[in-house]
């Protein structure tokens, strides 16, 4: 830690602003808290609304417990271990698991006990009587639960820290001690007692002392351990890991290992279903329980056998158990990083089972390490090696020649193109890295030979792209001067065929926006891969004129601005059409109470039955940095900046048809959208449109 003197001298120069956001999410979190559980509830609330392991009815409706741990992290985090925080639970195959006290009661009879002696908190803090709380035993067995339910109804009396062992440092550090069998609340109290004390805190909020004490004096561990974890015997889950964005463990015969609260209890079970590997079933719990508590900022690596490194990857978020999906159930949500794939000089013997521990100073050499610029296989030798989606691109490109990726906007279609690009190119590496790391790949590989792009828009045209007669700008004489000019892809064109061995890719964004039959002129006919190689006199210069066989084309089309049907017959005929429709996967997550990925569904669906497919909205309007959005002002700006503006452009004025889409959001008359504060909105776009509500017309 640090002597008395440092930390009034950190306190004096902390900024505290630095709070401001979280101290806005915090208070944005207590009102949802106290609108879903008001405190005047507490003495008929209902079991269903408590417990983990019950869902509740309504949409953005939560329990008591899951919205306390994993929906209000700015009112201070309760998140890690097991659900036994939580006093009484029910277990996924429907056993409830009582706190000591109440083992042996019927759930009901024990919710009863439990919620007498909550509401005896409630009543005794809300008048001051700290040290009755002391004396509620079935209270003890959910400390940190407890003290945040206190923290969140009586803010003036806790600061947002629920930690034990967090709060004896932290009294420690300020001078003062906490008994070993002091209640965590009360800890609490004479943490916040040593705060008032101390002119260096005048005026600052609780959310403000506890950002400055985890920012400047953190009391968790500084190195954590980073894991090797091997996705699947052989890496066959590899793929599904690196698209999906985690990394996931067998022993589903365990269930949730959120139940487990020790590593014995874990042996046990892991004994009972496999008590040949008995021997190893200690270490196998305990790993089983640190891949569990991994948190948000621990850093992985996924492997394939003792000497192949797949990629390294930043755990983004908690341990989850998915009874959906087929196997694998245990899952921690990874943000991988390919560029760091590499084949290692020497097996790692330590490296055999499923978990291993890696050194630092490894770690520091694998992270330095970047893949390999190029790849010996072409791109139609290893395109079973590519993500799903620039396979069906690369497929269709091996069949046509040319492809147009079409869908509304927002889909990610010129990503999507850059990306079969990049696999072309070698650069299989960074399709799934980071923005930085991923546009600085594009910018070299267009300023390249191989691949050029070029945006298509009204007043383009054939002297653009094959050949015309241009001012000639080096010209030194009188007048002006004219020179004949290669298009971009007659320039192309030229470059493959010197090259033939070499595929040049050219991609056309916006290719609808262009006059295609005056752009393409006699060149549509030379597109079609059975007459790659033939002469044609070009109309404006007479020069004979060929597309080379290794020519490939991929346009980006938006189907709000023209649909396929649109287009002219000939260019139809010669292009593959390759779908790129709304990912609702691509924006899962939640804002207060809205469903983000449940909005965007639902937002579809209307505008599907009231306008068309073509004009739904993509999924990039809800991303950030390529991640969903995650707070309520990002939220705001999305949707009053570039949803609305879009909507009302396909409405075309009507406010009856944007209230149609909207809803309650909408005035019907004016087609005016409702003023409201950022946190409303979260509010009530759930209330609009969870749950598939079927809009105002339905």
């Amino acid at each position: 830690m640090t002597d008395g003197v440092d930390i009034w001298e950190a306190a004096a120069r902390f900024d505290r602003s630095t709070a401001a956001k979280d101290e806005a999410g915090a208070e944005q979190e207590r009102k949802q808290v106290l609108a879903q559980f008001p405190l005047e509830d507490w003495p008929t609330l209902p079991l269903e609304r408590y417990a983990l392991g019950l869902n509740p009815s309504g949409p953005g409706m939560m329990t008591y417990c899951r919205l306390m741990e994993f929906g209000t992290q700015c009112l201070g985090s309760i998140k890690g271990g097991s659900a036994a925080k939580h006093i009484m639970y029910r277990h996924n195959s429907g056993e409830w698991r009582l706190a000591a006290p109440l083992r042996g009661m019927e759930p009901q009879d024990a919710w009863e006990r439990l919620r007498a002696e909550f509401l005896r908190a409630l009543t005794a803090t809300g008048v001051g009587d700290f040290a009755a709380v002391d004396d509620l035993e079935i209270l003890r067995f959910g400390p940190a639960l407890v003290t945040k339910t206190l923290a969140t109804y009586f803010p003036e009396h806790f600061l947002p820290v629920y930690s034990a062992g967090h709060l004896r440092k932290f009294l420690a550090l300020l001078g003062g001690t906490s008994g070993a069998d002091s209640p965590t609340w009360r800890s609490n109290r004479q943490l916040l007692e040593l705060v008032r004390s101390r002119p260096e805190f005048a005026g600052w909020t609780g959310n403000e002392v506890m950002t400055f004490l985890y920012q400047e004096f953190d009391p968790r561990p500084q190195t954590r351990t980073i894991w090797k974890i091997a996705p699947g015997e052989r890496a066959r889950l590899w793929e599904e890991c690196r698209d999906g964005g985690f990394i996931c463990v067998g022993w589903d015969e365990l269930r949730d290992l959120g139940e487990y609260q020790t590593d014995s209890e874990l042996k046990e079970a892991l004994d009972a279903n496999w008590p040949s590997g008995s021997g190893r079933s200690l270490t196998t719990a305990r790993r089983l329980l640190a891949f569990r508590d991994l948190e948000a900022g621990d850093r992985v690596v996924a492997n394939r056998g003792m000497d192949k490194v797949l990629a390294t990857g930043t755990v983004t978020g908690g341990y989850r158990f998915d009874p959906e999906r087929p196997e694998y159930r245990h899952v921690v949500p990874v943000d991988w990083d390919v560029s760091h794939a590499q084949k290692l000089s020497g097996p790692q013997h330590g490296w055999r089972s499923t978990f291993a521990k890696v050194d630092p100073t490894l770690f520091a050499r694998l992270t330095a390490h970047r893949a390999a610029d190029s790849i010996t296989q072409t791109a139609a030798s290893s395109a079973e090696l590519a993500p799903e989606d620039v396979r069906a691109v690369l497929d269709a490109l091996e069949r046509k020649g040319q492809v147009i990726l079409h869908g509304p906007p927002g889909t990610g279609k010129t990503r999507l193109a850059l990306s079969a690009a990049l696999f072309m190119a070698g650069r299989a590496d960074v399709i799934n890295a980071g923005p930085a790391q991923r546009s600085a790949a594009q910018a070299e590989m267009l300023g390249g030979e191989h691949v050029h792009l070029v945006t298509f828009h009204p007043s383009y045209g054939y002297e653009d792209f094959v050949e015309g007669f241009k001012p000639n700008l080096s010209a030194t004489g009188p007048g002006l001067t004219l020179a004949l000019t290669d298009g971009v892809f007659h320039a192309l064109c030229d470059r493959a065929s010197a090259h033939p061995e070499q595929t040049y890719l050219l991609i056309i964004d916006e290719i609808n926006r262009g006059d295609l039959p005056r752009i393409f002129g006699e060149l549509i006919t030379l597109l079609e891969l059975d007459k790659r190689g033939l002469p044609l006199a070009l109309s404006v210069s007479g020069r004979s004129f060929s597309v080379p066989p290794n020519i490939r084309i991929i346009g980006t089309m938006n189907t709000a601005d023209r649909s396929i049907s649109h287009l002219d017959a000939a260019v139809r005929r010669r292009f593959a059409f390759v779908s790129v429709g709304p990912d609702p996967d691509a924006v899962s997550g939640t804002i207060g109470p809205l469903d983000l990925a449940e909005f965007f569904e639902s937002l579809n669906t209307r505008i599907t039955r009231h306008l068309d497919a073509d004009h739904q909205i993509g999924h990039a309007y809800l991303l950030r940095d390529g991640a969903p959005i995650a707070t309520e002002d990002d939220l705001a700006a999305a949707f009053h900046h570039e949803v609305i503006p879009l909507l009302e452009d396909y409405c075309l004025g009507r406010a009856d048809l944007l209230h149609r889409v909207l809803g309650s959001l909408v005035d019907a008359d004016t087609g005016r959208t409702a003023l409201m504060s950022p946190q409303d909105l979260a509010a009530a776009l759930a209330a609009e449109f969870s749950g598939g509500e079927p809009g105002p017309d339905a």
